[in-house]
């Protein structure tokens, strides 16, 4: 053993630093560059061609290091050592597409720190009990195709919910673009992992929230992930000439769509049912100037750390829409887009990355996530940890993302000797 050599887990891990920090800046610049938005962002949506490029940036790093690189059947992006040896997987990674001009390091940052820690412990030549795999998910933003954890789903087994033949919010098949990215929808099964399989799971991800910024510390341990439930609402009224349809007479859909909009935030603002609530996205029907409002389709989302809470919230968001529906005289219609249960992070796991942070000297606090991540779809079938590092300003999913590179590479340190310690 080394003189200077930190144990970890069992593991002796030399004092020098224990990750190439300056590879992994490096890499997050390089693909921040693929899907680079006029605007100042990134947008690279899951299965386009901005996606599909990053896949393939990534995996020629990981075979430039020694390792192997695969898409499976769901259009996950899947990073091994050169030697396998039947152990249990240890899988650690996060997703690589991003919302439309988000940002640089949500997801991506979490699959690039997974692949350095998997090509530090195969460049030091560390015998672990487990193999590291790198997952980088498919689709789990879902801003093209409306199936967000597309792929962590797929891992878990559960990719059938979505229905035989997903479509984006366009319509287009979701089938002719996952065979472009390498995928079979026929064959999506074939992507599950069995209960089992995997022994833990841990993602290192930005905050995106002012916590850690506000405290001054470097390392977020991740006690629990909200749940989430998404509705989509069809406001179904009828169009009418907007100068001679008497106001009396009107099934303005738009009119009902602005009342359940501000009835969504009141559920959280006001009425504290549960942490958050928001209309994301809104169309109208014909949209025309001069043309009362038909139809409308919105989002109505909720999210809490309390299941039964979730449930309580969801009721009342069903009632609240109903009643706003019938007060503009028009018809709702309201479909489940998204039900994900809350999770909590496995102790054995938070255990092992609060030691990890320790060992490198990082102050840390333990913190919960308001986003949702894939780790809470991997705790289906594993027990699943989180890290944190701070984002500046709190904020996420746009152009000023973004988190001090000592941050980044600490992160990438307390994960790497996270996945080791285990």
């Amino acid at each position: 053993m080394a003189r200077n050599a930190t144990v970890v887990g069992g593991v002796a891990v030399g004092s020098r630093p224990t990750i190439d920090g300056s590879r992994l800046l490096g890499r997050i610049e390089a693909l921040a560059r693929v899907g680079a938005d006029p605007r100042g962002g990134i947008t690279r949506p899951a299965f386009s061609d901005a996606d599909r490029a990053a896949v393939r940036l990534v995996s020629e790093w990981a075979r430039e290091g020694g390792l192997t690189a695969s898409v499976d059947a769901a259009g996950n992006l899947l990073l091994r050592g050169p030697v396998r040896g039947g152990k249990p997987v240890l899988m650690i990674g996060s997703h690589l597409d991003t919302v439309v001009n988000g940002g640089r390091l949500d997801g991506a940052y979490g699959v690039l720190a997974a692949l350095e820690a998997l090509q530090s412990v195969v460049d030091q030549g560390l015998d672990c009990r487990h193999e590291l795999v790198v997952a980088g998910f498919a689709n789990e933003e879902g801003s093209s195709f409306p199936q967000p954890f597309w792929g962590s789903m797929a891992i878990a087994g559960r990719a059938g919910q979505f229905g035989p033949e997903p479509v984006d919010y366009l319509g287009n098949p979701l089938r002719a673009a996952l065979a472009r990215s390498g995928g079979d929808l026929d064959g999506v099964a074939r992507a599950a992992w069995p209960l089992g399989s995997i022994a833990a799971y841990l993602e290192l991800h930005v905050e995106q929230g002012p916590v850690l910024e506000q405290a001054g510390l470097p390392i977020g341990i991740v006690d629990g992930i909200v749940g989430r439930t998404v509705l989509s609402v069809d406001l179904i009224g009828r169009a009418g000439h907007a100068g001679t349809t008497p106001m009396a007479g009107r099934h303005d859909a738009l009119v009902a769509a602005a009342a359940v909009v501000l009835g969504v935030r009141e559920l959280a603002a006001t009425r504290d049912l549960c942490q958050v609530s928001t209309t994301g996205r809104i169309e109208v029907e014909p949209n025309s100037t001069n043309v009362v409002p038909g139809v409308a389709r919105l989002t109505a989302e909720v999210r809490d750390l309390d299941r039964t809470r979730l449930a309580v919230v969801e009721r009342e968001l069903r009632s609240a829409i109903h009643a706003s529906a019938a007060a503009a005289g028009v018809r709702a219609e309201i479909r489940v887009a998204m039900r994900q249960d809350p999770v909590i992070t496995d102790d054995r796991l938070r255990a092992a990355c609060v030691a990890a942070a320790e060992s490198l000297g990082h102050d840390h606090a333990v913190v919960s996530s308001g986003a949702g991540h894939d780790a809470q779809v991997i705790a289906g079938i594993a027990p699943i940890g989180m890290i944190f590092v701070p984002s500046r300003g709190g904020v996420s999913h746009v152009p000023e993302e973004d988190t001090a590179p000592a941050d980044l590479v600490a992160g990438a340190e307390v994960l790497f000797r996270a996945a080791v310690s285990l």
